[in-house]
């Protein structure tokens, strides 16, 4: 039926012509789901030069912390050591890709990205920026050895 997600296999909902919908700001509309498909699902309908950002920063996620865990939850991927504890989420927007690192005031150095949340903190990445994946790969390690954030 046109519009509806497997919630096994987390695919997109299909809009017009079976193009996955995407929400304002382009962010992939996916169901909520545990494991690599729903990730690899956001991933796949991640618009434009998002999609190869996408595909990377996973690689280096996965990387950096063999054995994380995976989740589509309100439409952005998550990854965490535990089920529902998670230290990262990654968020498409119109004009770049948001990177929360849920206990970032934690990182060293700190992402520069504030939140209004005490201990998040945000790393924007747009079409044209440069991702340093050295540090990117320290943070994320540091991350994932802080305790995460219930979701």
């Amino acid at each position: 039926m046109a519009g509806k997600t497997s919630k096994a296999t987390g695919k997109p909902k299909a809009g017009e012509g079976g193009q996955p919908v995407l929400l304002s700001g382009g962010n992939p509309q996916i169901a909520k789901g545990y494991g690599d498909a729903p990730v690899q699902a956001y991933i796949a309908a991640m618009p434009g030069w998002k999609n190869a950002l996408g595909a990377r920063l996973d690689a280096l996620i996965t990387s950096a912390v063999p054995g994380v865990r995976k989740a589509v939850k309100w439409n952005s991927p998550l990854y965490g050591m535990e089920d529902d504890d998670w230290f990262l989420g990654i968020h498409v927007f119109a004009k770049y890709v948001k990177v929360a690192f849920f206990r970032g005031a934690g990182l060293d150095p700190v992402p520069p990205g504030p939140s209004k949340q005490k201990e998040v903190r945000y790393l924007d990445i747009h079409e044209d920026d440069e991702l340093d994946e050295a540090q990117f790969t320290a943070w994320v390690k540091q991350a994932a050895a802080l305790p995460g954030e219930k979701m």
